[in-house]
Parts: structure tokens; C-alpha cells; sequence
């Protein structure tokens, strides 16, 4: 039995060890936002955290993470970085499909954890292992940079 903690609940699962945690999460406890894209770990739609650090789920084997903390989107939801995340790709029109948008908020709320005011190249190099066919990047950007802004002393970590 694989024990850990996803999004703040002590889970276990009978999961062979060599599953991948993206599809435990999406498959044996329906948390969707987490999506496949490439299955490389190449795109970044299946961006969760992993003991504080961004990671691509569909490369970690499920058994790696016996006692870990795994944070998906949907865990980070409530929180008001989130909030501020949330509306600023509103407002900058950072959003058209959807696919990729749960791994950019991760890689946005990660990026900003570690830099609350970064330059537009610490931006562009903080979701480089995230790509989106739909907006392009310069509106994502741009929703990073109103979120530092709006969230200015939220994002450091507590």
C-alpha cells in the first residue's frame, strides 16, 4: 500500500508502483484539472507539486512518492493565490481552451513562491516547461506579471 498526502488528506492506494501518479490522481481519486498532454513530461498540463516542488506527474511512478505531499490544482484552488491567479488570466485574456491552464497556474503560483516580483524573463523562463497552443504566451505573461502585482506579499511561503 502507497501512503501519502494529496491536498492535504492522508491517502493510500493499492496502485501498482510503477503507475503513474498522473493517472492515479486523475483515475483513482477523479481529480481532472491535472491533465495529459504529452506523456513526456515535455508540456507541463500535468504540473502538480511534490513536497513544495513543481513536477511533472506523468513522469513520476506512483510507489516514488510513499509519504510524499502531492498538491494538485485543485488543491491550490481555495487559496488566495489562486484568487489572484484565477482573475488576473481573466483579465489579461490569458485563457482560451483550457487545457494547459491548470500547469501554468501551478508553474505561475511555483514561479512566484520563489520570485513575488519577477521580470518579464524570469516569467517567460519560470512556464518555459509549460506550452500553449491557443493564447501564445504574451497575454500568460502578462497575467503573471498583474498577479505579482495584485498579490504583492501573498506569494512568499509561510
Amino acid at each position: 500500500m502507497i501512503k501519502f498526502n494529496l491536498n492535504g488528506r492522508k491517502i493510500e492506494t493499492d496502485a501498482p508502483p510503477t503507475a503513474r501518479l498522473l493517472d492515479v490522481i486523475r483515475d483513482d481519486f477523479n481529480l481532472i484539472g491535472t491533465k495529459e498532454g504529452c506523456g513526456e513530461g515535455e508540456c507541463g498540463a500535468c504540473s502538480v507539486f511534490v513536497n513544495n516542488t513543481l513536477q511533472n506527474s506523468c513522469l513520476i511512478p506512483i510507489g516514488s512518492i510513499d509519504g510524499a505531499e502531492v498538491v494538485t490544482i485543485e488543491g491550490i484552488m481555495e487559496s488566495d493565490q489562486f484568487k489572484i491567479l484565477d482573475e488576473s488570466y481573466s483579465e489579461a485574456g490569458g485563457v482560451q481552451c483550457g487545457y494547459c491552464i491548470p500547469g501554468m497556474v501551478m508553474a505561475s503560483a511555483a514561479l512566484l513562491s520563489q520570485n513575488p516580483h519577477p521580470s518579464e524573463d524570469e516569467i517567460r523562463e519560470g512556464i518555459s516547461g509549460n506550452l500553449c497552443r491557443c493564447t501564445g504566451y504574451n497575454m500568460i505573461v502578462e497575467a503573471i506579471n498583474m498577479a505579482a502585482k495584485k498579490g504583492d506579499g501573498l506569494w512568499q511561503k509561510k
